[in-house]
């Protein structure tokens, strides 16, 4: 961070820390991103693969949030379920 600056991002949930981060390092991995990430350390990946892994991450739980307003479930024809509990991406065929 900058000299002086200060930030005021406090995690809402902390237990949710976790469970995010964890879908992060998914996402990367089903989006083939540099295995350098596993370190822990991003700095050596371009801001390009980390906006793909963050707008995967955020489609992915708005199809989650889509999904428990109207109550269904994922079925077998449409969104598939991740080890971190968000949906696949329909396209994510295997």
């Amino acid at each position: 961070m900058a000299q002086g600056s200060s930030t005021s991002n406090k995690k809402l949930i902390p237990e949710a820390f976790q469970a995010l981060n964890q879908f992060k390092y998914e996402v990367a991995s089903e989006l083939g991103i540099n295995p350098e990430y596993k370190s822990g350390y991003w700095g050596n990946i371009s801001s390009r693969e980390c906006g793909a892994v963050g707008g995967h991450m955020v489609r992915r739980m708005i199809a989650a949030a889509q999904q428990s307003l109207v109550g269904q479930t994922p079925q077998t024809g449409g969104f598939r379920t991740g080890t971190a509990g968000f949906p696949l991406e329909p396209d994510a065929q295997k």
